[in-house]
């Protein structure tokens, strides 16, 4: 039924002239969900308290509940269309009243950790794209039929829900940012072993899924007392993200796999000064995959000790200095981090090696992301240990990955099995900290088993070559024409 609605909504959303892409989808079909997800918790919460012999204080006013002004009922339990709004009317109380009035939740929150402040939040960053308040009245008919109740209903609408996402991360275009593949994500959690208490951090969190896969991953325990799962609900997951689209895909992603009101911060994380992080700021394991190719302001430069204006290259030394002491991280970045030569990555390899413990490299292979034609790594590392030993995989499924044939949990099995003891094998080996070149740091993948060893070059490199090839190619026809 779930997967029918979803479908529908896609169909009217097909419709509309103010929604042109996949990313839009995701948004409009995001608020909705938001609301209709909203009246759902109000209504568990006031039986609560009625169950207490309590009155329960709702959220928002009469007038802006989803059972007022989206599906209000007759007494048979069905739509009033009486009463329910279509057309002008309803798309202009969405646009006019409704998102007015949930953007001034944000001024009168108690704090950035509420529901409250959430909703002020996602409501004055998204409009409503959808211009014919027909199709509105449709698609809120079709959100109206899914509920929250049960844990079972909400794993499956998350299943939906990322099934969304990873759709808008294969349109392309700038959607791709936003989605990690999942199976990549599972096994970055598997190899860093978070444990309930520990504090877990995504300074560039996109759609949430390290944080959502984390949730699961420690849900999976079992055997969880009523302190561990408060301890999950409040406590440990924490994000930060800069663009408004992802924030609130962000949210609604958390909420659906379980988290109530998620700790994620609508804010450029790059603009926080290292120098002003204490140590109360700091966390226990940290896990991303931050954004790569963007370039920052010479003003947002300043707060980092090695300046550049690669944004991964920032996000690492972030990393870095957001972690405790013993604490551990898996971050994906670009692999020519591992062997460019200007100043930038050659002391960020330094920093990396001489205060953290890189003990596993995992080289991903060309289409692990879909839609970015940019190979990446992935670092592991633990701070407060100079490193000693860098283990690497090559990761080889042994077939072409694309949008048709993407990555999946067995193409990562054997990677995080040999991860646990640092195994040899065709794919992996290791390589002593003492033999890496002190003056440029260089961490290459280079397969000693007779695998392809992986040129890295920066595209400065590749120009230069390709200079140097005209130039010489310049000469021998000149000697040519002398000869003629």
């Amino acid at each position: 039924m779930f997967e029918q609605a979803f479908k529908n909504i896609d169909d009217v959303l097909w419709k509309e002239a103010g929604c042109t892409t996949e990313l839009d989808y995701t948004e409009q079909t995001s608020w909705l969900l938001f609301l209709k997800y909203l009246d759902d918790l109000e209504q568990d919460k006031k039986t609560e308290a009625q169950l207490q012999g309590k009155k329960y204080a709702f959220i928002l006013d009469k007038d802006y509940r989803w059972e007022s002004w989206a599906a209000p009922k007759g007494p048979d339990g069905k739509l009033d269309h009486n009463k329910a709004m279509a057309g002008d009317d309803l798309r202009d109380f969405v646009t006019g009243k409704l998102f007015p009035y949930l953007h001034g939740f944000k001024q009168r929150a108690s704090g950035p950790n509420t529901i409250e402040y959430k909703i002020g939040e996602i409501f004055g960053e998204i409009k409503n794209k959808i211009q014919s308040g027909y199709n509105l009245r449709e698609i809120i008919d079709n959100i109206d039929e899914l509920h929250f109740r049960s844990q079972t209903e909400k794993h499956e609408l998350s299943h939906l829900y990322e099934a969304k996402i990873r759709n808008m991360g294969n349109a392309g275009r700038n959607g791709g940012e936003y989605y990690t593949p999942r199976p990549l994500i599972r096994a970055i959690v598997k190899v860093v072993k978070p444990k309930i208490g520990e504090r877990i951090y995504d300074g560039a969190c996109g759609s949430a899924g390290f944080l959502c896969e984390s949730f699961d991953y420690l849900k999976s325990k079992g055997n969880l007392t009523t302190k561990d799962l408060s301890t999950l609900q409040g406590r440990t997951f924490y994000g930060k993200e800069k663009k408004s689209l992802a924030y609130v895909i962000a949210i609604m992603n958390m909420i659906l796999h379980g988290i109530e009101a998620p700790n994620i911060i609508h804010t450029n994380t790059l603009t926080e000064n290292l120098a002003d992080i204490q140590d109360k700021d700091r966390f226990d394991v940290i896990l991303a995959n931050p954004p790569f190719g963007g370039k920052e302001r010479k003003e947002v430069q300043q707060n980092f000790p090695i300046r550049t204006g690669e944004t991964a290259f920032l996000f690492l030394q972030h990393f870095i200095k957001m972690l405790k002491a013993g604490g551990r991280a898996g971050v994906v970045i670009k692999n020519t981090f591992l062997s460019n030569t200007d100043n930038a990555s050659v002391s960020l390899r330094k920093l990396l090696l001489e205060s953290c413990n890189l003990h596993t490299v995992l080289d991903c292979p060309g289409g692990t992301f879909q839609g970015a034609g940019v190979k990446t790594v992935v670092l592991f590392f633990e701070k407060g240990a100079p490193t000693r030993r860098v283990w690497y995989y090559q990761l080889d499924p042994g077939r072409s990955l694309g949008k048709t044939n993407p990555l999946n949990d067995d193409d990562l099995a054997e990677f995080v099995k040999f991860q646990k003891t640092f195994a040899d094998s065709p794919k992996s080996w290791s390589v002593d900290a003492k033999s890496i070149d002190l003056t440029t740091f260089d961490l290459s993948v280079k397969n000693p088993n007779g695998g392809e060893e992986v040129q890295h070059r920066s595209p400065k490199e590749i120009m230069e070559e390709i200079a140097a090839l005209d130039a010489e190619s310049a000469k021998v026809l000149e000697k040519i024409k002398a000869l003629i």
